[in-house]
């Protein structure tokens, strides 16, 4: 964990960090980088994990010739890294933080995680023309599909992408 930015595993509200230090330190666990603050990303409960786990083995299941990876940062501006849950990409990049948008960013919520902050990935994602974002909630047992289009919820309990077409049902993810 770094020393003198995190207290009580929260940034402190005036304390800014370089990207230098953001991209040379390893947090536990890693946090999204915010305009020079970091941000925490609440992980760590059973719902979260078996739903993060459940996806990252079903994409690679289902789509081999994806590259899927939980907890990857990604460049998403240049004073912006965020780390979703799971993400696809057509190939796999050569680079250890990713500076190409996803096929597919997956947020998995936690009972911790407030909409402000969720929407504020969701637009830096979309910002980044990352294609596919799913939002998937393992408390109320609900998901949604974000693109550049629009929102629109998951009612039929499947999740998808077209272009590439990936369909993984939402029931197989919450087990």
């Amino acid at each position: 964990m770094a020393s003198g930015a995190w207290h009580n595993g929260r940034m402190g509200a005036s304390t800014l960090v370089s990207l230098e230090e953001y991209l040379s330190t390893s947090y536990d666990p890693d946090c999204d980088y915010v305009d020079g603050e970091l941000e925490d990303r609440n992980v760590g409960k059973k719902s979260h994990a078996k739903a993060q786990g459940n996806l990252h083995l079903a994409l690679r299941i289902r789509y081999p010739s994806l590259f899927v990876v939980v907890e990857q940062r990604i460049r998403v501006s240049a004073t912006r890294y965020r780390i979703p849950d799971v993400c696809a990409m057509l190939a796999e990049p050569d680079e250890e933080v990713f500076t190409q948008p996803p096929l597919l960013c997956i947020e998995v919520l936690s009972p911790d995680d407030r909409a402000d902050r969720i929407e504020r990935k969701i637009a830096d994602y979309l910002k980044f023309s990352v294609r596919y974002i799913w939002v998937i909630d393992p408390r109320t047992r609900e998901a949604f599909i974000h693109t550049a289009t629009g929102m629109h919820a998951v009612e039929d309990g499947i999740l998808r992408t077209s272009d590439p077409d990936i369909t993984v049902p939402l029931a197989e993810i919450l087990g």
